[in-house]
């Protein structure tokens, strides 16, 4: 099976049931590992609006969650990718967390096609049944399909940006090599070798090259699932094609750095990480 490198030590879970043209995101957050409650981030409502939003694609539709600031904007737009665990609260209150710093923040939930979380209590199913049968080709549709409902509304389709954790750093790379307007990308901890399929062709590294937008990528030394050399030979092989690249590598931070609801969480670097993305994304035009 494919192990789809750098997801490896995760822990079961269950999430609640959801599936494509589905009404509605999950709420709270969910269970990769032992919930840390206490630690999780609350992003409160004050200047800014938030909630959920159907996004049309092909087919049907799928639930994603918006938070912008008052006004009327237009507003800088970020794209944020999730893990492999859904738009879950984590994911949303970054996005308020987004809208705080003047953004206009867009998560949706890419695997709604393809797995009832319902039925699956075991990460390696989740991998199986929807990570690997996700295509690339459709990931990127769906990621265009959001940027455009952001332009639409309140987003400056000028200023757009992209970040995204685990898995969804992957995307954000292979994001970054897709749409020629991104002005920039931020990629957390996201898997840049393992295997490749019919409609997954194509590592990270693979597009290394190919990037369109600046990328800064923010990895853990402590990451058991990806091997820091390999990021470094990604960020040569962008460097080596002329893009705009920077890695940074946290000593004291593993996988899932940023993510608070779980005891992966290092408040250090997911602050600092946090920091670094604005800097980032205001320094290349977003």
């Amino acid at each position: 099976m494919n192990d789809m490198h750098g997801l490896t030590g995760l822990t079961n879970f269950r999430l609640a049931r959801r599936g494509f043209a589905m009404t509605g995101l999950i709420s709270g957050l969910t269970l990769a590992t032992t919930r840390v409650e206490a630690q999780a981030i609350k992003t409160d409502l004050a200047g800014i609006e938030a909630g959920e939003f159907q996004l049309a694609v092909p087919g049907g539709s799928l639930p994603g969650y918006f938070a912008r600031p008052v006004g009327a904007g237009p507003f800088p737009i970020v794209l944020v990718n999730e893990e492999i665990f859904g738009v879950h609260e984590y994911i949303k209150d970054t996005c308020r967390r987004f809208a705080k710093a003047g953004y206009l923040a867009v998560a949706v939930e890419v695997y709604a096609r393809l797995i009832d979380f319902t039925k699956v209590s075991d990460v390696p199913t989740i991998i199986r049944e929807a990570v690997s049968k996700a295509p690339d080709a459709t990931l990127m549709a769906d990621l265009d399909a959001a940027a455009a409902w952001a332009a639409a509304n309140k987003g400056d389709a000028n200023r757009l940006a992209t970040t995204g954790f685990c898995r969804g750093g992957r995307a954000t790379w292979l994001y970054a090599a897709h749409n020629p307007k991104l002005k920039a990308a931020v990629a957390y901890y996201g898997p840049v070798v393992g295997q490749t399929s019919d409609i997954q062709p194509k590592t990270a590294t693979d597009i290394a090259g190919d990037l369109k937008a600046p990328l800064l990528a923010l990895y853990g030394a402590k990451d058991t699932g990806i091997k820091v050399e390999d990021v470094q030979a990604a960020i040569a092989k962008a460097k080596a094609a002329g893009k705009t690249v920077e890695l940074v590598v946290y000593p004291e931070a593993g996988h899932g750095f940023h993510a608070d609801y779980r005891p992966s969480y290092n408040a250090d670097a997911a602050a600092d990480g946090f920091k670094r993305t604005i800097a980032w994304f205001k320094a290349h035009g977003a």
